[in-house]
């Protein structure tokens, strides 16, 4: 599978990215990743240092005749997120990315491929590998956790980059120019409940709900797509209104910045109710496939009998729970009035965990106004403050502050322009990136990130445009040769 991968055009970036992919570098678990970088300085005798995050920076001096050049440093995150297919086993601490070529795309087989941002990081590793390729002085800078708090880019301290520039390679459509993006915040809510003994004459069901589309919880969160946690939801307490209804569980969703593809109850109903229940059930699911036909064509609802399960949450809480969730705000919150078609403010409904008498939900709340973000996290937890919910707040970076008229915007619009005959779209993005953490150390510095066309990226559904790749390498190339001269 790597061999096909590596054999693409081209093929020191494919390579790269092969080799990365074999390591196994979940956020919060990129010591083996990190050491990967480090050989591969090594074997560069390039010099390197891994700040006491561990963030790694590797220092490569320009070419022949551009040493007069701006410094650039070159940024990409060694994290990737990890999700697979319910139905595939793989172990993502033990194992490397089985990758497959399709036609004009690289995937992976059943999980996240890593594209995100393994791409940008093999892209660095084929310039800094390169004795061919005409560049200035570069720092390059590979951070760690970005998908899970930004804690590399957080951590990142100022004196360590002398570079004017920096090209983040972090985004995933090769038409975009992106100069700023949202920033974001977690929210946790969680609690305990009372669990009860199942009442006599009930029978058990798992209510499952699967393939959805899934996605970025920034870059998808426009699309409409079906978040699993509120079709579950909605499909409980709608069940709960018509007949006694009964949870012992619900698992459902996973990361934060994933939309939930995915959601399983455990639920107990009375004997005597069950014709209710399935007739109402095969009426929950006509109208949600219904509505989601557009969005998530395979969307999948199933009811399985199982044994009754033993315990249950109280009715109390169950009514109050539900309530809760349904009210939480999922989506699109608000729209920029500044800057057509951009998301300003959204929160994703990302996990919902009940189960022995304690429950959890995960958002993650994301604006480019720092203050309706905040407005946005505090509408999220009041719901859950008002069933009793311990609410607290982690995770929080700020967004990206365009700056549309910095000399690199400017370069590299008019480049494009030249290359392809068309312009690029210059925008800021709902996406969270590390440019506005690294700029509260380093302010001076201009900004700006790019990537080829990646689809599906936080969902098994994740590719990457062999072409798009091709001509994303292209354009970097000369972006390179063109980095203006320090005076």
């Amino acid at each position: 599978m790597s061999q096909a991968v590596k054999n693409l055009e081209p093929k020191s970036l494919w390579s790269h990215f092969a080799d990365l992919n074999a390591v196994p570098r979940a956020s919060k678990k990129e010591e083996r990743v990190i050491q990967f970088i480090v050989d591969f300085a090594n074997s560069l005798n390039l010099e390197h240092i891994v700040d006491e995050v561990g963030n790694v920076i590797v220092k490569k001096p320009a070419t022949t005749g551009m040493e007069d050049r701006q410094i650039v440093v070159l940024q990409s995150h060694l994290d990737m997120v990890h999700q697979k297919n319910t139905d595939t086993l793989f172990d993502f601490d033990t194992e490397g990315i089985k990758m497959l070529v399709e036609n004009d795309w690289v995937r992976a087989d059943g999980t996240t491929l890593g594209a995100d941002n393994g791409i940008g990081v093999a892209t660095i590793m084929a310039v800094l590998s390169s004795d061919t390729i005409k560049h200035p002085p570069i720092e390059a800078l590979f951070t760690i956790d970005e998908e899970t708090g930004m804690t590399g880019a957080l951590g990142l301290k100022g004196g360590l980059l002398d570079a004017t520039i920096m090209l983040n390679l972090d985004t995933e459509d090769d038409e975009e120019l992106t100069i700023g993006c949202a920033g974001g915040i977690d929210i946790t809510a969680k609690g305990t409940y009372q669990i009860m003994d199942t009442l006599d004459g009930s029978m058990g069901y798992k209510i499952s709900v699967s393939g959805l589309s899934g996605g970025h919880s920034g870059m998808d969160i426009h699309k409409g797509l079906g978040n699993a946690n509120k079709l579950m939801n909605r499909i409980l307490l709608a069940i709960s209104k018509e007949i006694k209804l009964s949870v012992s569980s619900i698992d459902g969703g996973g990361l934060r910045n994933a939309i939930p593809r995915e959601s399983v109850a455990v639920i107990a109903i009375k004997k005597d109710e069950e014709k209710i229940f399935n007739n109402l059930f095969l009426e929950l699911v006509a109208t949600l496939k219904k509505e989601y036909e557009t969005t998530d064509a395979d969307l999948e609802i199933n009811t399985t009998s199982i044994t009754t399960p033993s315990k249950i949450a109280s009715s109390e809480f169950l009514f109050q729970f539900l309530r809760a969730v349904y009210g939480c705000p999922n989506g699109i919150y608000r729209m920029s009035p500044d800057i057509a078609e951009l998301v300003q403010s959204s929160n994703n409904l990302a996990r919902v965990m009940l189960s022995d008498g304690n429950y959890e939900v995960l958002c993650l709340t994301r604006s480019s106004v720092d203050t309706e973000k905040m407005d946005v996290a505090q509408a999220v937890a009041s719901g859950f403050e008002i069933i009793g919910s311990e609410v607290t707040y982690s995770g929080t970076y700020p967004g990206w502050t365009p700056k549309p008229n910095a000399p690199i915007i400017k370069m590299m619009s008019d480049l494009y322009v030249e290359m392809f005959e068309h312009k690029p779209h210059v925008n800021a993005c709902h996406a969270g990136l590390e440019c506005g953490i690294l700029g509260t150390n380093y302010p001076g510095m201009d900004m700006i990130s790019f990537g080829p066309n990646i689809r599906g990226a936080h969902s098994p559904d994740e590719r990457v445009q062999i072409s798009s790749v091709q001509k994303f390498w292209k354009y970097f190339l000369n972006v390179l040769e063109r980095i203006p001269s320090k005076n």
